[in-house]
C-alpha cells in the first residue's frame, strides 16, 4: 500500500490532531468527514476550510507565545478561543483551525447566560470566540467586562441577529483568508482545554496536549489491548482499511465526549451525522435520518437522552438495517431502557463507556441481547483503582471503597489552579494519576463496580450512598421517565434521600409504589425518604444530571 502524506507531516512518535486530521485527509480526500442536513462536506473540504480559519486566526496575532517547556502545568502560553455554537461542521473545524493555528480551542455552554458566561469567558482569559449568531444578544451584555476578548467570528443562522461591534462573518472568514499564508506548525505539546460541565461546582479548565488527548481520547490506543498507535503510517493504513463507518452524534459538542467522538471519526475515517435541528433532540428527526443516512452507530447521554429516540424507534417503520450500536456515556442508561433498545433492533449492542474530562476514555461495558448489565465495566488496561487516602493502588478484590484512577496519557492540569492540579492527579509510587472524582471497587474476578461521583454522595444515618444507584433503581420502573437522586439536610440522618422524578407522559404512580420497586433492589437506607415531582427535569445540554437544580427542587419541597 503506497501512504500518502503530505510533507508537513512529521516523523515523530508523538501526534497532534492536526497532522492526523491533514493525513487521513489525503488518503480520503472525497469521503464526506460531515453530514448536517444538506450541507455536506468532504475531508478535503473540512481540512481547507480550517486552514483558512487558521490563517486567520494568526492575522490577528493569535497563537503560542510560551512554549510549554518554559510552563508549568498549570500555565498557559497560548491564546484561547472558546467555541460557543451549537452541533455542526463549524464547531469541528474551529476546533481544528485553532489547534492549527497553535491556538487553544475551549467548549462555552451555550445553556450559559449572564454571570455564568461571563465567568467562563473570564476565567478561561479567551482572546477570541466563534459563536452561532443565536448567541450575540448574551454575548453582548457581557463584553464590556471582558477586555481581553478582541477577536469575535460570529456564525450566521435563522436567528437574524446582525453582526456585533467588530465582529466578523465566519464564512466572509473563510473566503477572504489565504490558507498558504500560515507560518508556523502544531506540535505536540500544544494544548486543548475542555471545561468541566459545572453542575456541582465551578466549572475548570482542564488543559491536555494534543499527543496526549490523541491516545486517551481520539483514537490514538486500542481500547482492548491499550497499545498506541505507533506512526501516521499506521493511522494512514487504518484509514484505508475503514469502510466508512457513519456515527451520528446526538449529544451537543460542547460536551467532551462528543468532541472526542467527532475528532475519533476523523482520525480514522468515519463519517459523522448531525441531525438538522441543533437546540434540542427531535427524537423523529433522529430515526429519519438515521435510515437515510445508513447510520452505523448512535451516541446519547443517558436515558434522558435515550429514551425519546427509543420511543421514535419503537413507532416507527424505517429501515435501521445499518445500525448496529447504541454508544453511551456521561450518564446513567438503565437496564430496562438497554433492553428496549436491543428487543426495538434485533442485533444491537449497547455500549457503555466511562470517562471524563481529566481521565480520557477509560472502560466500556457491552450489553447484547441475553446479556444486559450496569454498573461493572472492563477494566481499561491503565484503569486502578487507589486507597481512600490515594496512598496506594488497591488491588482487586480490596475491602471498601476506592477512588476510581487512570494512569498513562492525561491532561497536565486544571488551567491557573496548581492546588487543584496536584489534588486531582496525585503521584503514587512515581506513577502520575487522575483521579476525577468517581468511588469505585476492583473486583476480585477483575472488574470495576463503579459508584459513583463522590461530589453527589450522600451521606445517611452514617452510610455513604451514591446518587447513581439509587438513580439506576427507580428508572427500572416503567412510569419513570427520569429521575435525579439528591441529599437534602435531615435532623435525624444528617442527610436523606431525595429522588426528583419526572412522569412518563399520560402515567401515574405514587411515591410509595416507586420506593416499593426500587426496594427490590437496593438496602432499606439507600431508599429515598421523599420523592419531588416534576413534569420535567433540568439537565445540561449534554444530558448530565444538574444535581444543583435538583437539590434546589427537594430543599424547597419539604411540606409537600
Amino acid at each position: 500500500m503506497e501512504v500518502i502524506v503530505t510533507g508537513s507531516i512529521p516523523a515523530t512518535r508523538e501526534f497532534t490532531l492536526v497532522h492526523t486530521a491533514d493525513l487521513v485527509a489525503a488518503q480520503i480526500p472525497d469521503r464526506e468527514l460531515i453530514v448536517h442536513g444538506e450541507r455536506r462536506y468532504t475531508y478535503a473540504q473540512i481540512a481547507e476550510r480550517s486552514r483558512r480559519l487558521a490563517a486567520f486566526l494568526q492575522a490577528q496575532g493569535l497563537g503560542c507565545h510560551t512554549e510549554r517547556a518554559d510552563l508549568q502545568s498549570h500555565e498557559v502560553g497560548q491564546d484561547l478561543v472558546g467555541i460557543y455554537a451549537y452541533n455542526g461542521p463549524e464547531f469541528v473545524e474551529s476546533i481544528v483551525g485553532s489547534l492549527r493555528a497553535r491556538v487553544a480551542p475551549f467548549n462555552v455552554n451555550f445553556r450559559y447566560v449572564g454571570d455564568e458566561l461571563r465567568y467562563l469567558l473570564s476565567d478561561s482569559g479567551a482572546t477570541g470566540l466563534i459563536y452561532h449568531a443565536a448567541f450575540a444578544p448574551r454575548l453582548a451584555q457581557v463584553l464590556p467586562d471582558l477586555p481581553t476578548l478582541r477577536v469575535l467570528v460570529q456564525i450566521a443562522d435563522g436567528s437574524g441577529n446582525a453582526l456585533l461591534d467588530g465582529a466578523v462573518d465566519y464564512e466572509t472568514v473563510l473566503a477572504e483568508a489565504d490558507p498558504e499564508a500560515l507560518a508556523t506548525e502544531p506540535a505536540p505539546d500544544d494544548l486543548y482545554v475542555l471545561y468541566t460541565g459545572g453542575t456541582t461546582g465551578m466549572p475548570k479548565g482542564v488543559l491536555w496536549r494534543q499527543h496526549d488527548l490523541f491516545v486517551a481520547a481520539c483514537g490514538g490506543r486500542d481500547m482492548t489491548t491499550g497499545a498506541v498507535v505507533e506512526s501516521y503510517e499506521v493511522i494512514a493504513a487504518r484509514v484505508a482499511a475503514n469502510p466508512g463507518v457513519r456515527i451520528m452524534i446526538l449529544p451537543p459538542l460542547i460536551h467532551g465526549a462528543a468532541q472526542w467522538a467527532a475528532l475519533t471519526a476523523l482520525s480514522s475515517g468515519q463519517t459523522v451525522v448531525f441531525p438538522p435541528t441543533v437546540d434540542r433532540i427531535d427524537a423523529p428527526e433522529v430515526v429519519r435520518v438515521a435510515e437515510q443516512e445508513r447510520v452505523s452507530v448512535i451516541t446519547v447521554v443517558g436515558d434522558a437522552m435515550a429514551r425519546p429516540v427509543l420511543a421514535a424507534i419503537e413507532a416507527s417503520d424505517a429501515d435501521l438495517s445499518g445500525l448496529f450500536a447504541v454508544a453511551n456515556g456521561g450518564a446513567v442508561l438503565s437496564p430496562v431502557v438497554k433492553e428496549r433498545l436491543i428487543a426495538a433492533k434485533p442485533g444491537l449492542v449497547v455500549l457503555d463507556g466511562v470517562g471524563s474530562s481529566e481521565s480520557g476514555a477509560q472502560m466500556m461495558h457491552v450489553s447484547a441481547a441475553g446479556a444486559v448489565g450496569s454498573g461493572t465495566f472492563t477494566a481499561g488496561l491503565q484503569t486502578r483503582v487507589l486507597a481512600e487516602d490515594r496512598s496506594a493502588v488497591l488491588e482487586p478484590g480490596h475491602a471498601g471503597i476506592g477512588w476510581l484512577a487512570q494512569r498513562g496519557h492525561g491532561p497536565l492540569g486544571y488551567k491557573g489552579d496548581a492546588a487543584k492540579s496536584a489534588a486531582t492527579f496525585p503521584v503514587v509510587d512515581g506513577v502520575r494519576y487522575s483521579l476525577p472524582g468517581d468511588r469505585a471497587r476492583h473486583l476480585a474476578e477483575g472488574g470495576i463496580a463503579l459508584l459513583g461521583r463522590d461530589s453527589v454522595t450522600i451521606n445517611t444515618g452514617g452510610e455513604k450512598v451514591f446518587a447513581e444507584e439509587v438513580e439506576m433503581a427507580m428508572a427500572g420502573h416503567p412510569a419513570v421517565a427520569d429521575v435525579i437522586v439528591v441529599g437534602r439536610p435531615s435532623e435525624r440522618w444528617g442527610q436523606e434521600v431525595v429522588a426528583v422524578v419526572a412522569l412518563a407522559p399520560g402515567v401515574d404512580a405514587s411515591a410509595a409504589e416507586l420506593i416499593t420497586h426500587a426496594a427490590s433492589g437496593l438496602a432499606r437506607y439507600k431508599l429515598p425518604k421523599a420523592v419531588v415531582f416534576r413534569t420535567a427535569l433540568t439537565r445540561s445540554p449534554a444530558g448530565k444530571p444538574d444535581y444543583r437544580w435538583a437539590r434546589e427542587q427537594a430543599e424547597s419541597t419539604r411540606s409537600e
